[in-house]
């Protein structure tokens, strides 16, 4: 049975990392693969990276709209649906 949730091994490149004994020593112990923990790992990296560069990078124009928001309000109304009941 394939494991589909990760590319097969002509997809993957090897690679030399350097990581503390006591935390190589615990992930051994609890069966963990090493080299799945550090590609999830590194994927997690990656997404916090372009997240906050994202956010970098649209600065102004997140400024810019909260500060029309707070100024005019929403440029659409609720739907009736949502509309508060009138008593």
């Amino acid at each position: 049975m394939t494991d589909r949730k990760y590319p097969s091994a002509e997809r993957r490149k090897r690679t030399n990392l350097t990581v503390r004994e006591d935390v190589m020593a615990e992930a051994k112990a609890l069966g963990l693969n090493t080299s799945r923990a550090a590609e999830a790992g590194i994927e997690a990296a990656i997404r916090e990276e372009k997240g906050r560069r994202w956010l970098e990078e649209n600065r102004e124009g997140i400024k810019a709209y909260n500060e029309r928001y707070e100024r005019e309000g929403p440029l659409l109304p609720p739907p009736w649906w949502a509309q508060p009941a009138d008593d």
